[in-house]
This record gives C-alpha cells, structure tokens and sequence, in this order.
C-alpha cells in the first residue's frame, strides 16, 4: 500500500511541474509583454497622426493594434475619409498590416 502511494506522489509531483511550465509559455495569438508595448505604441503613433488631420472626425475613429496589425473601426463620412485613414495608418512607422473597417454613413 506504501508503495502505491509513493507512486501516486510522483505522478502527482510530475503533474504538478507540467502545468506550472505550461503556464510560462507563450500562447499562439497571444502578446508578449514587449509586444504589448510596441504595439500601445503604435495604436499612439496611429491616434495621433489621425488627429492631427483636419478633415478626419477622429472621435468617431477607434484604433486597435495587435503584433503590429492595426485595425481602424468606426465611421467616417465619406470613402476620401476612409482612404485618407487608411493611408495615414499605413504610413505610421512599425504598422506591419491595416484592417480598413470603417464604415461610411
């Protein structure tokens, strides 16, 4: 019956140190804390170009980053509005990729 139990203790032991490793790696999709920062950065740099363009209603412009993919969402009001957005965003430095989803109304 010892000896069982001993048994049971190191498969609990090894158990125990696989999911404690697990949860130190990296999932796919997820950010890195450096990730994070640069791509906070980013969403920044995007904010404030869009902002600094007079012609863009930039309250009604949300900006999200994520591993250097920068997803413009909202609206504008026109398909110049939407273009300029997107070429200004494209334009910022570290945007790898755009996702041009603003709608027009």
């Amino acid at each position: 019956m010892a000896y069982q139990n001993r048994g049971m203790g190191k498969i609990l032991a090894v158990f125990a140190v696989v999911v404690a490793l697990s949860g130190c790696t990296v999932f796919s999709g997820r950010e890195t804390a450096g990730e994070y920062v640069d791509d906070a950065t980013i969403t920044t740099r995007v904010k404030t170009a869009i902002f600094n363009d007079p012609g863009l209603k930039t309250l009604e412009i949300s900006v999200e980053t994520m591993q250097d993919v920068v997803q413009l969402s909202g609206f504008v009001d026109s398909a110049q509005s939407k273009a300029k957005a997107g070429e200004i965003a494209r334009n910022v430095d570290g945007v790898r990729q755009l996702r041009n989803n603003l709608v027009i109304r």
